[in-house]
């Protein structure tokens, strides 16, 4: 293979779930059959790298200082909720049951990879839910060993602030990832929430 398709199936396996193979087959397709989608992806992915950033309120993705959900006006600022990344948030959001904000951790607590309070901006999430505004905090972190234990540190920290703190029902499946659950089993989680 030449040095830029190389670089090419290398680049592609870092997407999640792709492996070598997967990897090759794609930079072939682009190459072979879709040239145009090849420039196309190469644009945006350019463009967002550049525009993309973290907002300066919740932590999720955004190109501007702070994101359309932070500054809208209708949402209901004494509700704040904790999630693990912007896929879930976004799968909240379709739920259309909750009218608080966010805070996007961006990962969650893992010591075996390396991943600690500061690696997941929890200084950033203090921060914020001590802002005088915050009165709840729902915990919305995946119900993996990961999820519980960022969800049971996080609520621990919190609670020894004196603010409330409540946690996901147990209607998304044990070990299930929110961005792959239904929005109705989402929805009926969040109108369960308890405290922890």
């Amino acid at each position: 293979m030449s040095k830029s398709l190389e670089f090419l199936t290398e680049a592609l396996r870092r997407l999640p779930g792709v492996g070598p193979k997967s990897a090759q087959r794609m930079a072939f397709h682009l190459l072979q059959h879709d040239r145009d989608g090849a420039d196309m992806l190469s644009r945006a992915l350019q463009q967002a790298v550049h525009a993309v950033h973290h907002c300066a309120l919740c932590n999720t993705f955004t190109e501007d200082e702070v994101c359309n959900t932070c500054s809208d006006e209708r949402r209901e600022r004494q509700l704040l909720c904790v999630v693990e990344t912007p896929a879930d948030q976004l799968m909240i959001e379709q739920t259309l049951t909750y009218k608080g904000l966010y805070f996007v951790l961006m990962g969650r607590l893992s010591p075996l990879d390396g991943i600690g309070p500061k690696d997941i901006h929890l200084e950033k999430l203090l921060a914020r839910a001590a802002d005088g505004l915050v009165t709840e905090v729902v915990l919305a972190t995946n119900f993996t060993n990961e999820g519980e234990a960022t969800a049971h540190y996080i609520s621990e920290m919190l609670k020894a602030r004196g603010l409330r703190v409540s946690r996901l029902a147990r209607g998304v499946p044990v070990g299930g990832e929110l961005e792959y659950v239904d929005a109705g089993t989402i929805a009926r989680a969040m109108l369960d929430r308890r405290a922890t």
